[in-house]
């Protein structure tokens, strides 16, 4: 089976921010991704839209949904794919990220998707890669694809984004997935809540545009999604929390507290889960308000839509260079 050839979908050689986006760029990944969804509902789903293509996954931070999904995806495409052994490599005898990717560079690649624990270091690359980079997350900046996904998620559920009040809940501090889904929220028409104890939120929250809630019960009322956060102890520099039991009792997702949110309000979470800290297993299992395992299934579909169509930009601009 394979897919006819389509114009670029987005402007970009790369994906590195969702403030790169244009609300017609995330609409074009949006539908494109919805195509994949039915494909991969499909008992075939092998296309050969990215033959003779190859995809490198390199992964410097643990990774199950992203890497899976992102090597699902261009396996999906007919795309040759390389998952980097980061442990295994040259990184533990000293190599530097750039050396490393000029390495792999000089391999002749076409797709890079790097996952990297330094704000920014994505962003660094392209001077260095002749490829397209796509930011599977760096640092506590941002998290694009997963975005992208969630609100393919959305839409899914609701038909549009515009309109909606999405309250994300939890670790904003250290959560790169929280400052890419509210860029990509408030181009698309969104409201937007932030609810976390002040020691979790970035001292400059307020001037992100999104309302502030301390208060959890306040901050989901009336909510159309309840997007829920792990606390990212791994990235915690000293005690921000008195103890994860505490931080449930105020902060945990219960079945009783969603009834505040709107009557057929949604739940989401990026993953991993840690049940009992931040969400009631009740409320994670609910297949009536649940997105959770939706979320994994729109993930491939979006990655397909993100490699699909960094290719075709990358195939126009070098026919366009030859």
């Amino acid at each position: 089976m394979s897919a006819a050839p389509k114009a670029p979908l987005i402007g970009h050689q790369h994906l590195l921010s969702i403030r790169d986006l244009s609300p017609g760029d995330v609409t074009s990944l949006l539908d494109l991704a919805d195509t994949y969804v039915d494909l991969n509902r499909q008992q075939d789903k092998k296309l050969s839209t990215l033959k003779g293509r190859t995809v490198i996954n390199l992964f410097f931070e643990p990774s199950t949904r992203t890497q899976a999904s992102f090597e699902l995806a261009a396996k999906r495409l007919g795309a040759d794919t390389v998952n980097m052994a980061v442990t295994t490599s040259s990184v533990t005898k000293g190599e530097t990220l750039l050396d490393t990717v000029a390495t792999l560079n000089a391999m002749n690649p076409d797709l890079l998707v790097v996952r990297h624990h330094a704000s920014g270091a994505q962003r660094m690359l392209v001077s260095t890669a002749n490829c397209s980079i796509i930011n599977a997350g760096d640092g506590t900046n941002e998290h694009p694809t997963q975005a992208l996904l969630d609100a393919l998620t959305m839409r899914h559920k609701f038909g549009d984004l515009s309109g909606l009040t999405v309250a994300i809940c939890g670790d904003i501090l250290h959560g790169r997935v929280a400052k890419s889904n509210l860029y990509l929220l408030a181009m698309m028409g969104a409201r937007v809540r932030l609810v976390a104890p002040p020691t979790l939120l970035p001292p400059d929250a307020t001037r992100w545009g999104a309302e502030i809630f301390h208060d959890f019960e306040a901050g989901i009322k009336g909510a159309d999604v309840v997007m829920m956060l792990r606390l990212q102890n791994e990235r915690m520099e000293g005690t921000l929390l008195p103890s994860t039991r505490e931080y449930f009792r105020y902060y945990g997702l219960t079945p009783e507290r969603l009834a505040l949110a709107k009557p057929g309000a949604v739940v989401m979470h990026p993953g991993p889960i840690n049940r009992g800290v931040e969400i009631d297993s009740r409320v994670a299992d609910d297949p009536k308000t649940s997105l959770i395992l939706t979320q994994v299934e729109m993930g491939v579909a979006m990655r397909m839509a993100i490699l699909d169509a960094l290719s075709q930009h990358r195939r126009n601009d070098v026919g366009a260079r030859a």
